[in-house]
């Protein structure tokens, strides 16, 4: 029986060609090798298995090789098969994160000195180069700066910000990116081929996607499926050898959403944990089912959605039954959630809390209905607080300027001789609360519960009960007198003084017929439709 080897060391690339999603790189070196114009230090920086060492091995083959063709080696000489095999005296592997001291860098620059065996280069390639020391950076900098010209340093890494500027400005970079989902699908499904394997293109994706732009862990993944199906793969053998969620159940959840089933929340978790699967997985899919038909319902496309065809179909029928505002409230609710459950003390327990407010959201058409009838509310009140004439402005309107400041000097000095009528005071005060409590709430409120006594030439009178409540209104006198000013176009100013029996029967007119009811602003036509429709609860 043959030696079994896995597909990642099996399928390994033999020419620059054959390097998946790295054109940008592979072209480069190969134009460099046929112009003769080899720098003596490379660096490769990217995610892990995207084929930093692969090429890297390829390039000391092609600058070595006795008979190269088109800047590829031949893979059929001598020194070809040693770097191959890892038998070449010329050509160093040396792994950064366990020869990351000094004394080894020394012994790396003592050992530059001696000419190649074979080849025309002797190379060191370095990985994980990030993970030398300081002190082993600051050694191997002047002999990287000025190597014999039979050297080449080639370094990779997947931490690029942990290599020193030093190190970078004496290398070129070439930086490798994740590999394209349909790029891994391809070649998973030429290996197949070659190797007499039936799989579908549902399996393939899911085996892409779960290398996650790294094609050395979706062939990983690969050897994985075959071990459990054999030589037919399935998309449920899959599913079971993976551990992963089914899509359906992604599409199940959303249902529970529409129908606001919070039972069936609370069963689809129960289900979940009882087939042994980890709620951050079922978490992050569901974060990617919501992702998926937020880009259909804004784009219209299912372009942009690495899914089977089956899949595209059912999320655009799926993304028109809700709106971009609802499906982004979704994401940001489930979010929260895959936080939280790091530092949750019963995970699963928030888990279904969770689960059951999501079912339990209101659409945002639902919402919007709310603002629109408490918008309706307000602009009622508003016209029954209009009087012909007035200078009020709508309750609550936004960017109304404030009256001016007049000093103290101007409040309390000489008042013209002609003094204002206490019937036209007591007619048109309503007018005047209106506007304090369109611009001042805190203070109608205050005032609402005063007694106004008398006018006495340009002075208004107003009674309270206790002392708070004139100290209020002094500390806003001058707002009061500069409204009732512009009210009755004259100048006046308010008097306040404390009287016990404000709120009983006493003598005068209660400017607010409801004070003995309690807070006021309880009674407000938008606080009884925000208690009705929201839920609402005052404050302690």
């Amino acid at each position: 029986m043959s030696e079994y080897i896995v597909t990642a060391r099996k399928w390994r690339p033999m020419r620059f060609e054959d390097i998946v999603g790295q054109i940008h790189v592979t072209q480069t070196l190969r134009n460099a090798i046929a112009s003769n114009r080899l720098a003596h230090a490379y660096l490769f920086s990217g995610p892990r298995g995207v084929g930093k060492t692969t090429t890297a091995r390829l390039l000391a083959k092609a600058v070595n090789c006795r008979s190269p063709r088109d800047a590829n080696p031949d893979n059929s000489c001598d020194i070809c098969r040693e770097i191959t095999d890892g038998t070449s005296f010329d050509v160093l592997e040396i792994d950064g994160a366990t020869n990351r001291g000094i004394d080894e860098i020394r012994n790396l620059r003592e050992s530059v000195r001696y000419a190649p065996a074979k080849g025309k280069y002797k190379i060191y390639i370095i990985d994980e180069v990030h993970m030398l020391t300081k002190e082993s950076f600051n050694a191997l900098l002047k002999t990287l700066e000025e190597p014999p010209t039979h050297v080449m340093f080639i370094f990779a890494t997947t931490e690029i910000h942990k290599v020193p500027a030093t190190i970078l400005s004496r290398c070129q970079r070439f930086d490798f990116r994740r590999i394209a989902l349909d790029e891994i699908m391809g070649n998973l499904r030429a290996i197949a081929r070659e190797e007499g394997l039936e799989i579908d293109e549902e399996s393939l994706l899911i085996i892409a996607r779960k290398g996650d732009g790294s094609l050395r862990d979706a062939q990983s993944i690969f050897d994985q499926v075959v071990s459990l199906c054999g030589r037919a793969i399935t998309h449920d053998a899959i599913l079971q050898a993976l551990n992963m969620v089914d899509q359906e159940v992604y599409f199940h959840m959303t249902d529970l959403v529409k129908s606001r089933d919070a039972k069936g929340a609370l069963d689809l978790v129960e289900n979940l944990l009882g087939q042994g699967h980890d709620m951050k997985d079922f978490l992050s899919g569901l974060l990617e089912h919501l992702r998926n038909l937020l880009v259909v319902k804004t784009t219209g496309s299912t372009r942009l959605l690495e899914v089977s065809d089956i899949y595209k179909k059912k999320y655009q029928v799926e993304a028109e039954s809700f709106s971009v505002a609802d499906l982004l409230r979704f994401q940001r609710h489930i979010n929260g959630t895959e936080a939280a459950l790091r530092y949750a003390i019963q995970p699963r327990f928030r888990l279904e809390a969770d689960l059951v407010q999501l079912v339990s959201f209101p659409r945002a058409a639902e919402i919007s209905g709310v603002i629109e009838g408490i918008e309706e509310l307000k602009k009622k009140l508003n016209d029954s607080t209009q009087v012909p004439g007035s200078q009020t402005r709508p309750f609550g309107s936004m960017g109304a300027k404030p009256e001016p400041r007049r000093s103290e000097a101007s409040i309390s000095g000489a008042l013209p001789a002609t003094g204002l009528s206490e019937a036209e005071i007591r007619s048109r005060w309503d007018e005047v609360l209106a506007e304090v409590r369109r611009q001042r709430i805190s203070l109608s409120a205050v005032l609402e519960a005063g007694v106004l006594s008398g006018v006495k030439g340009n002075i208004v009178q107003v009674m309270f009960a206790d002392e708070f409540q004139v100290s209020h209104v002094q500390r806003n006198r001058e707002f009061l007198s500069g409204l009732i000013s512009k009210v009755f176009n004259t100048t006046a100013r308010i008097e306040a003084t404390v009287d016990p029996h404000v709120g009983t029967a006493a003598g005068g007119t209660q400017i607010h017929p409801s004070a003995d009811q309690g807070d006021s602003s309880e009674e407000h036509p938008v606080i009884t439709a925000l208690k009705r429709e929201l839920g609402a609860e005052p404050l302690d």
